[in-house]
């Protein structure tokens, strides 16, 4: 028995982050975020976690029968270094990043700035970050470190891809909390970039440091 032909994919579309349907992307993203660390946090009723399950199902069919978004990714890159970042500014490089957009339904949403020429960031990972109970998973504290310090390098307009990220875990990441993270430039080697950064409680108690290489790339690779 042979199985039917799959369907067409929906076509796609071009849809660029606009001032009318970026504040409602967030806002779905932040109501997805907020009731995925709801539910890894709280005792729930066995019928309302059905019931989530059937809504949450029609929904994504209802989602998933809409055109397919073709994002001008590269030209977004492209825009990204042709300004330097004023202190206090808060940054996104791509509303969608899983680490600091705004616009990812399963993202960390972390909130990174200028302070002189460090970027830092306010942290807190939800419930559905844990690793161990209680504990952020290690692979979401190297995906801040490794972010913020990309951030770090739109104050040199230096276009760098990471070569090597080093993490040196000293503290239990707590979840739910309010952190800080920070990241700047140690030194440079011609297209070497070396940064440094590390993350801390609010009160300034260290949780992790971390190094990096990342390799500049010419700027007109990204046009």
């Amino acid at each position: 028995m042979t199985n039917p032909p799959s369907e067409p994919p929906p076509p796609t579309v071009d849809e660029p982050m606009t001032e009318d349907t970026l504040p409602v992307r967030i806002a779905a993203a932040e109501a997805m975020r907020r009731l995925n660390h709801a539910m890894v946090a709280h005792e729930t009723d066995p019928e309302l976690l059905q019931r989530i399950a059937r809504e949450a199902n029609a929904t994504a069919a209802v989602v998933e029968a809409g055109a397919r978004r073709q994002r001008p990714i590269r030209q977004m890159k492209t825009q990204l270094w042709q300004t330097t970042p004023e202190e206090g500014q808060r940054l996104a490089h791509f509303e969608e990043c899983m680490v600091s957009g705004r616009a990812n339904p399963m993202g960390i949403a972390m909130q990174p700035r200028r302070q002189g020429d460090r970027i830092v960031a306010d942290v807190n990972f939800g419930a559905a970050f844990e690793g161990a109970p209680k504990r952020a998973h290690g692979g979401a504290v190297a995906a801040v470190m490794d972010d913020i310090m990309g951030y770090v390098l739109l104050l040199t307009a230096t276009p760098a891809f990471t070569g090597r990220l080093s993490i040196s875990y000293r503290a239990p990441t707590p979840v739910q909390t309010d952190l800080v993270a920070s990241a700047w430039m140690d030194r440079r080697d011609g297209r070497k970039v070396f940064l440094v950064g590390d993350l801390r409680t609010a009160e300034g108690d260290l949780i992790a440091e971390a190094d990096a290489l990342f390799v500049a790339i010419p700027r007109e690779r990204l046009a």
